[in-house]
């Protein structure tokens, strides 16, 4: 890796070099490198580009780290990963694609991930977006979620796209079997004209399963975002999806949270807010020293941690 590379390395993983353990590593559409370990089993796909990721049943308290590096302006890619997760495990999966596009042409990477999630087993995802580079080509990011959680699995999903990403479309759609839980945080930040589009769709089939999708975000400039959620009650169940965003500038933010009960126990609640930083949150700060742009940021960074 070059020293672009390294850096986007560093800052969708939190790694200064290759990870010990389980993982994949995917520089400009191709497949660099990857290693298995004694419970993780990672297979490249034959038919299309990707990976098959297999977790052993039991597997506890280990990680598997798959991040996707693009350098080179102009480049396209869609990629599809599947992860298999056995029963009773306990496990987290660090993702996330970092673009570097010093060029004129748009640089995109669609990723489609499938999670399998076993009875009774626990995944926390992990999946960060950064993009840089001083070229007028776009940055551009597509990722689909789709998850499938076993009786009484439980799945914690972070997501996070902070800066550099001119366009993204984020979908995920989630089906749960009886007792199984989901819970979503997702932290978004959009400046001068990017576009974020967000969409969740959930299905809570089983009984006693729940969901907890919550989204935090920040419109900056002549940025736009919208964000659609869907949560689906089709048994005893409940869910709880939110939306809370801060509006800067010129920026425009839509929410359209949607709660649908097919059964009648089903305990459904959906929140959206959208509003500007308070003005005494900000004098608060400034008078400590900070000046307002300062205090600004202050603000958004508590906001988003």
């Amino acid at each position: 890796m070059d020293s672009i590379q390294k850096n986007l390395l560093e800052q969708i993983a939190g790694l200064h070099d290759l990870p010990q353990g389980a993982y994949s590593l995917r520089i400009n559409g191709a497949l660099q490198g990857k290693n298995s370990s004694e419970n993780i089993e990672i297979v490249k796909k034959e038919d299309k580009p990707g990976i098959d990721i297999y977790i052993k049943p039991g597997t506890k308290k280990e990680s598997v780290h798959i991040p996707v590096l693009l350098s080179q302006s102009g480049l396209k890619e869609l990629v599809y990963n599947d992860f298999h997760v056995g029963e009773d495990c306990d496990v987290t999966i660090v993702a996330g694609c970092g673009i570097h596009n010093g060029g004129d042409e748009t640089s995109e990477h669609s990723g489609i991930h499938a999670f399998y999630v076993g009875k009774n087993a626990k995944l926390k995802y992990v999946e960060k977006h950064y993009g840089d580079g001083d070229g007028k080509g776009k940055r551009v990011m597509n990722p689909t979620t789709i998850i499938e959680l076993a009786e009484g699995a439980y799945m914690e999903m972070e997501t996070a796209q902070i800066k550099g990403i001119d366009d993204t479309v984020r979908e995920t759609t989630a089906k749960l079997a009886e007792g199984a839980t989901l819970i979503v945080g997702e932290k978004l930040m959009t400046h001068g004209d990017q576009y974020a589009e967000t969409r969740f769709t959930v299905d809570l089939d089983g009984k006693n399963s729940g969901a907890h999708v919550v989204s935090r975000s920040v419109a900056k400039d002549n940025s736009r975002q919208l964000f659609v959620s869907h949560v689906n009650g089709n048994n005893e169940c409940s869910g709880h999806t939110e939306c809370d965003a801060i509006i800067m500038d010129n920026a425009s933010v839509s929410a359209v949270p949607e709660i649908v009960a097919n059964h009648t126990d089903a305990q459904l609640i959906h929140e959206a807010a959208i509003g500007k930083i308070a003005g005494e949150q900000l004098i608060k700060l400034m008078t400590l020293g900070l000046t307002e742009k300062q205090a600004e940021e202050e603000i958004i960074n508590g906001f988003l941690k």
